[in-house]
């Protein structure tokens, strides 16, 4: 599958006839999604290419609300392990529209993060979000963790 994302030492398996890829931060094999190929190479990307502290990073992170169960696809915790950043994944065909962006805005309501990340690996939108104006602003290229510490409240 051809994405947007630096190459990364991949590893794949087979069991009970399905392609599996090792999840290194939930430290267990999961099925080969295209969504989950975006994922595996995303949080690479963050993590050899950004800065990004591993430690900080979770993938497929439930979220309930009352009755409802929701489930973030990464989210990067502060050094306090507070959400401070979530990011929603898509496989590569399929497009980023409005209803993606209403979905993690959805999450947001619950967690109240500084960043939103939206990716398709070929497409990445990366927003800063502005409380105190009540909007988001569009960011040229996903940030550097350095720079995301240094933003902090």
């Amino acid at each position: 599958m051809e994405i947007n994302l630096p190459p990364y030492e991949i590893k794949l398996r087979e069991q009970n006839g399905r392609r599996q890829i090792f999840d290194f931060l939930r430290r267990r094999y999961v099925s080969l999604t295209p969504e989950e190929w975006v994922r595996q190479h995303f949080v690479h990307f963050l993590i050899e290419h950004k800065g990004y502290p591993k430690g900080l990073l979770a993938n497929e992170v439930e979220l309930r609300v009352g009755e409802k169960k929701l489930r973030c696809d990464s989210l990067l915790y502060n050094k306090v392990l507070q959400p401070q950043m979530i990011i929603e994944y898509k496989a590569p065909h399929i497009e980023i529209t409005q209803r993606v962006f209403d979905q993690i805005t959805a999450y947001n309501f619950l967690l109240h993060v500084d960043y939103l990340i939206i990716s398709n690996g070929l497409q990445h939108y990366c927003c800063r979000m502005n409380y105190e104006k009540n909007n988001w602003e569009f960011l040229q290229e996903i940030p550097n963790y350095e720079v995301i510490v240094k933003n902090e409240k």
